[in-house]
């Protein structure tokens, strides 16, 4: 097996302004510091932006970004504790679509398994509902919600092997095992890098075969 294991500077050729990224975390936890750091540094921009939330002020996650103003539109369930996002949601200059978290998890989930979309009944009656295709099934109405995709994914891992094998710690797995299904190209930051045939293969969660570059936290 070829190793994966590169450095951050070739992680950041592979990204660039204007792209779709998906970057998991629950707030910070699970989110891929180190990564979004170099991007600031970077100076990429004009990024579309696919998490769970916009993170915190004070912290170098996906609020480094929001700050930094890196961010053209934002995907997510709630901005969080980033007040930024709110003043930048307002002013225009970010577009946020709110999405209900469960619905979100599953609409990347499709894009994952190459699945058009998910019905649920999640929204139908509220402001969720609007512009949307509903359909009805045993006499239930759902909403058809599409599926989500992204040209990048960057992912946290606790440990990973050589060829992209991942293990992840506790809350910090949340999106993470998602989106790696559902990127083009997925780059791992990992906090340990072992050799390959180290890891329990019980406790992998997402295998190599979907990882194209893992990158040293």
């Amino acid at each position: 097996m070829r190793s994966k294991v590169a450095t951050i500077d070739a992680a950041l050729a592979k990204i660039g302004s204007g792209m779709t990224l998906m970057i998991p975390g629950f707030v910070n936890a699970g989110t891929p510091m180190n990564i979004i750091k170099a991007i600031c540094e970077k100076g990429y921009k004009d990024l579309d932006v696919i998490a769970n939330d916009s993170g915190t002020t004070d912290v170098p996650g996906i609020g480094k970004l929001i700050v930094e103003h890196r961010v053209r539109s934002l995907i997510t369930s709630h901005i969080g504790l980033n007040a930024e996002t709110g003043k930048q949601m307002n002013s225009g200059e970010v577009k946020v679509t709110l999405v209900p978290q469960g619905t979100l998890a599953e609409r990347i989930r499709c894009g994952g398994s190459g699945l058009g979309g998910v019905l649920t009944p999640t929204g139908v009656g509220t402001v969720v509902e609007e512009g949307k295709q509903s359909i009805e099934v045993n006499g239930a109405k759902y909403l058809l919600e599409l599926s989500l995709r992204a040209q990048e994914a960057i992912i946290k891992a606790w440990k990973s092997d050589e060829f992209g094998n991942l293990v992840y710690r506790r809350l910090a797995r949340n999106f993470n095992p998602l989106m790696a299904m559902a990127a083009d190209y997925v780059i791992v930051e990992a906090e340990h890098i072992v050799p390959v045939g180290e890891l329990d293969p019980d406790a992998i969660v997402t295998p190599g075969v979907v990882v194209d570059m893992v990158v040293q936290g």
